[in-house]
């Protein structure tokens, strides 16, 4: 067999005697790493060393990794204001992270023959946001609903390593507070929670928005006259 050293050095072809006994000297296991090459390949390594440092280079891969995670945010074409800031607000967050948010307007009624409507309404979005994201994909229309792509100007890694950073910030800094500062402490771990309440709130939006789509309604229809747009 052809023998590399603890250190990469290349201690030339034994046999495998040779190779145990040169194990058993350095107290190190004789491990095989190319056995179809000819003639096969073995290193003296500490096997439980390399296999710990493998474990930890392939969870800090995974830790760096960056998923493609597409959000959805649907709307209304006569919505009002405050549900308009509240899901912009989520938009923000969003694209905040670093993830796409795929903004849906859903028609019902008579509303499908404005489709100008939804337009302006998509238009209005992506003019608030315009620091944060960019128009990945133009409005368009998909049977009673109209469709827009937002993508993050910042990418997924970069929210990533940034909120990984603001997290280590607060949490040395609570570490380094006096007893005196135990009411601040306390509103930094409010605004933490109602961070994640705000997540909740979003992600049941979502679901009662699609149980709102989903659920047959039964539309009354208006004289032309009476409609108001707003």
């Amino acid at each position: 067999m052809r023998l590399v050293g603890p250190s990469g050095e290349q201690v030339g072809i034994v046999p495998l005697a040779k190779a145990l006994e040169l194990a058993q000297e350095y107290d190190l296991d004789l491990v095989e790493v190319a056995a179809t090459a000819r003639p096969p390949v073995c290193k003296l390594m500490d096997y439980g060393k390399f296999k710990y440092e493998s474990a930890m280079k392939a969870r800090e891969a995974r830790k760096n990794q960056a998923h493609t995670v597409i959000k959805e945010m649907k709307l209304r074409p006569k919505i009002d204001p405050h549900d308009y800031d509240t899901k912009k607000g989520h938009v923000v967050r969003f694209l905040k992270q670093g993830d796409k948010v795929k903004i849906t307007i859903m028609f019902r009624g008579r509303e499908q023959s404005r489709p100008e409507l939804g337009f302006r309404l998509l238009q209005r979005l992506a003019e608030d946001v315009q620091d944060l994201g960019f128009v990945e994909s133009s409005a368009k229309q998909d049977g009673r609903n109209m469709i827009m792509v937002l993508g993050p100007h910042k990418k997924k890694t970069e929210a990533m390593a940034e909120a990984r950073a603001l997290a280590d910030a607060r949490k040395a800094e609570r570490q380094g507070r006096t007893p005196g500062a135990a009411a601040e402490a306390q509103a930094d771990e409010a605004d933490e929670a109602a961070e994640a309440v705000e997540a909740v709130e979003a992600a049941e939006a979502v679901e009662a928005d699609e149980a709102v789509e989903a659920a047959p309604a039964a539309e009354v229809e208006q004289p032309a006259d009476t409609e108001q747009e707003s």
